[in-house]
């Protein structure tokens, strides 16, 4: 079950920008995949941007690639979300979600499958004018 405390949400308008962290001081970043996952209203659990904690490096589904920068700061154990140029298609609840390092870091992002009870309380984006 995630321990994963996400924050940085809110009401913003189209094209402004959100900065998400979650953090766990209990997390080694070294052994794991994690991404922030987005659960918009009615739909599951989406795979918006991951990062593999002991390389750095990174996965985006389309629509964040090129507008979302996940990052990690593995003494704070806290990872990062930089989104800029927001859309209403980007609302809603933002979680944190681990796994160990598996082979393929976009198969975390894209297919991995969480069970129903493992997520956080997430930070709720809201992009409306």
């Amino acid at each position: 079950q995630s321990r994963f405390v996400e924050s940085g949400g809110g009401l913003v308008q189209p094209g402004e920008s959100l900065r998400l962290s979650c953090v766990d001081y209990g997390f080694t970043f070294d052994y794991y995949d994690i991404g922030w996952f987005r659960q918009a209203p009615g739909n599951e659990h989406e795979g918006v941007a991951c990062i593999r904690g002991r390389d750095g490096s990174t996965f985006y589904n389309a629509s964040a690639k090129s507008r979302f920068t996940i990052s990690s700061d593995n003494v704070k154990h806290t990872v990062y979300l930089q989104m800029d140029g927001l859309t209403p298609e980007d609302t809603g609840i933002y979680y944190c979600g681990a796994d160990t390092i598996g082979p393929d870091l976009d198969h975390f992002c894209s297919g991995y499958v969480f069970p129903s009870d493992y997520w956080g309380r997430g930070t709720q984006v809201t992009v409306s004018s």
